[in-house]
């Protein structure tokens, strides 16, 4: 393939990082005064970029000497990445002019992130993945701490560098088992590698093991979760919504590829390891969300559940299991990023932001739409009907069934009803306890753009979104088909 049409390829990513420059030139010499500017030239450049991605997404193509996979697989993420960095790139502009940390290096910084996501859900090459993974993370580390006077996010900036440093070292540790024992990073030579024999398949396994709990830090599976809750409470909360989407997005993705695409021959061995974090997220995420009386906190172990949920779509390990998965992401995005838009509009009269649940209470009588929509994303994620979340879960479990996992969903469905306690808990508080009349409305106006995007959430997570179940279905099959 020549240089030119590896260039057309890997069109979106050359758009971004171009982007990404353009907007940096920008923010340096008009200074943070190009914030509203800047955030919005980013969602247009993520549009523009989704009209790249599109028209690549019918056909499989390698590019850059087989390093780059450009497929329906890639074209979906990244259409979902977009739109969890656009959304959270608009409702970062209102938050950060109210707590004026009206900084510019904010949408290039998400502009970054994407990029390394793009990188990552087109990687046919184990290196590629580490490339696009660390991208990603340097962009996150910085948006952790972007409150870098406030001693939480600062806390919070150090706990993910540091232990986002250990998972990079183990996956690239793995990344050299593998290497060595396969003769390839490639994930063609390494699937047609695996067949060869016996003791090198168990090397490779090993490597795997290792690969894998580095990508299960980036999607907050158990036992690799311990980030998530302190990094979630400590970031602003427009960074802990883009934590909660876009990058989990890419790393269910691209975990989704590395089993499916390079390891399909050693689905019995790995298989199991799935099962354990998929149960243990279920559990863990269920059980911890209880106690909490803060609501990033919250939904910090409210993601980590619903990992252990797409994760049996993963373990199901056949067409079906990987369009559930899909499937789960995108609605998924749609429930927390409209779960997080609630947590920004809530703020006591001298504009601080309000996260406990106990100053949430009788909200319903105040704010009855915000309080509406919230318990439309709560009862969404615990996967209740008539509310889209529910096809989610049904979706995971119908595969997990089909290929005779019938134990873990049952688990799963134990699982759901746990969790579904805390998320009726915060329904009751809002609608049945006596007010506290802490959260007031924004008076000033600057988040209009943010309700919209609210209404628009509520609206998919209701009833009305199994309008869009036929032709989400179809487009989960179509990518999932990409890796079988």
């Amino acid at each position: 393939m020549t240089l030119a049409q590896s260039l057309a390829i890997g069109a979106p990513e050359i758009m971004l990082a171009a982007g990404a420059i353009v907007l940096l030139l920008i923010g340096v010499f008009r200074g943070d005064d190009s914030l509203t500017g800047l955030s919005w030239g980013a969602v247009i450049l993520f549009a523009l970029t989704a009209l790249t991605v599109v028209d690549d997404a019918p056909d499989r193509l390698l590019a850059w000497n087989d390093l780059y996979v450009a497929d329906s697989l890639s074209a979906f993420l990244k259409i979902l990445i977009l739109v969890g960095a656009g959304a959270s790139a608009l409702m970062a502009l209102p938050y950060l002019q109210r707590v004026n940390a009206s900084r510019f290096e904010f949408p290039v910084l998400i502009v970054l992130a994407t990029l390394g996501m793009f990188v990552m859900v087109s990687a046919n090459n184990l290196l590629t993945l580490y490339v696009g993974l660390e991208l990603m993370s340097l962009s996150a580390y910085v948006l952790a701490a972007f409150h870098r006077d406030e001693q939480r996010s600062t806390e919070a900036g150090l706990k993910y560098f540091v232990l986002g440093a250990l998972s990079s070292g183990v996956l690239l540790y793995g990344v050299s088992l593998i290497y060595g024992f396969v003769g390839s990073t490639d994930f063609t030579a390494i699937a047609a590698g695996l067949s060869a024999g016996e003791e090198r398949n168990m090397g490779a396994l090993f490597g795997l093991v290792f690969v894998l709990a580095g990508l299960a830090f980036k999607v907050s599976a158990v036992p690799f979760h311990m980030w998530t809750p302190d990094v979630y409470e400590g970031a602003p909360t427009p960074v802990s919504a883009f934590f909660a989407s876009a990058p989990k997005i890419a790393a269910m993705g691209l975990l989704l590829r590395v089993a499916l695409d390079a390891f399909q021959g050693l689905v019995a061995d790995w298989r199991q390891i799935i099962i354990f974090m998929s149960i243990a997220s279920m559990l863990v995420g269920a059980v911890g969300a209880i106690g909490q009386s803060n609501v990033k906190r919250l939904l910090a172990y409210s993601s980590i559940n619903n990992v252990g949920f797409m994760l049996i779509g993963l373990a199901a390990a056949s067409s079906a299991g990987a369009s559930a998965v899909l499937l789960y992401l995108t609605i998924y995005l749609v429930m927390t990023v409209g779960s997080f838009l609630v947590v920004l509009a809530l703020c006591d009269a001298d504009g601080r932001p309000v996260e406990t649940l106990d100053d949430l209470a009788g909200l319903a009588r105040a704010r009855p739409w915000l309080a509406t929509a919230l318990s439309i994303f709560m009862l969404s994620l615990a996967g209740l009907p008539p509310l889209f979340g529910f096809m989610a879960k049904l979706a995971v479990f119908n595969a997990a069934v089909d290929s005779g996992l019938w134990l873990l969903a049952v688990l799963g469905v134990l699982s759901s009803v746990i969790a579904a306690y805390y998320y009726l808990r915060v329904v009751k508080i809002l609608f049945f306890d006596p007010p506290a009349d802490v959260v007031v409305a924004d008076g000033q106006g600057r988040a209009v753009v943010n309700n919209g995007l609210m209404l628009a959430a509520a609206i998919f997570c209701s009833p009305i979104g199994y309008l869009l179940l036929g032709p989400l279905s179809a487009a989960t099959r179509a990518a999932a088909g990409s890796l079988f």
